[in-house]
């Protein structure tokens, strides 16, 4: 694969035990989400990413790091939109334009391992996002398949066909999901379970 992470602060202490802190406040990252992203889908995915990942930190132990996950979450596809064909390779220029730290920087392209990007994820924090990125757009198409038009009833085992079905969300990557259960070291049921529970508990809270 080329050297997709040119320009990019390989170094950057992601898998060490420091403690992780935001260069930017919430507001200026809110902010530099709309400046390169106007379409509904894809805000409302930004925002669905960032209380999935908030609603991780808190439950695998990081709450005191849990704004950093949540704006990882929030900024992950911030160069997407306008910029689809270099994914993840755009993004360092326009987060670094706008103050965001270098170890943030490597943790939003890793979510492209493999894909767009050649950052790998090492960091647990990394290695969700890599997961639930795929996951959530999967979960939320077939929760508007349902009557209810949501995640507050879905069951794993309902997920679960949509999952083999692919023709269903074709778009969201099962080849990924999976390498991100197997990364996280979960069985894809738990994955899917995880996930479930925490767009279910922000799902009230996505306003575009």
């Amino acid at each position: 694969m080329e050297n997709l992470s040119k320009g990019i602060d390989t170094s950057a202490e992601n898998a060490s035990g420091t403690k992780r802190s935001c260069a930017i406040s919430g507001e200026e990252a809110l902010a530099l989400l709309k400046k390169y992203n106007q379409d509904e889908f894809h805000l409302r995915h930004a925002f669905t990413v960032e209380k999935v990942m908030r609603y991780f930190a808190e439950q695998l132990g990081y709450g005191d790091e849990a704004d950093y996950w949540a704006m990882v979450g929030l900024l992950h596809d911030i160069d997407f939109e306008q910029y689809p064909d270099e994914h993840c390779r755009k993004a360092p220029e326009l987060l670094r334009e706008a103050g965001v730290g270098e170890d943030m920087i490597y943790s939003i392209c890793s979510h492209g391992y493999g894909i767009c990007s050649d950052l790998e994820p090492v960091h647990e924090m990394e290695k969700v996002l890599f997961a639930v990125d795929e996951l959530t757009g999967l979960v939320w198409s077939a929760a508007l398949m349902r009557p209810s038009k949501s995640t507050k009833d879905m069951e794993v085992k309902s997920l679960k066909k949509k999952f083999k079905d692919k023709r269903f969300a074709a778009g969201c990557s099962r080849e990924v999901i999976a390498q991100g259960a197997e990364r996280l070291g979960w069985e894809l049921d738990d994955l899917f379970e995880k996930t479930i529970l925490a767009m279910r508990a922000c799902e009230d809270e996505i306003e575009i």
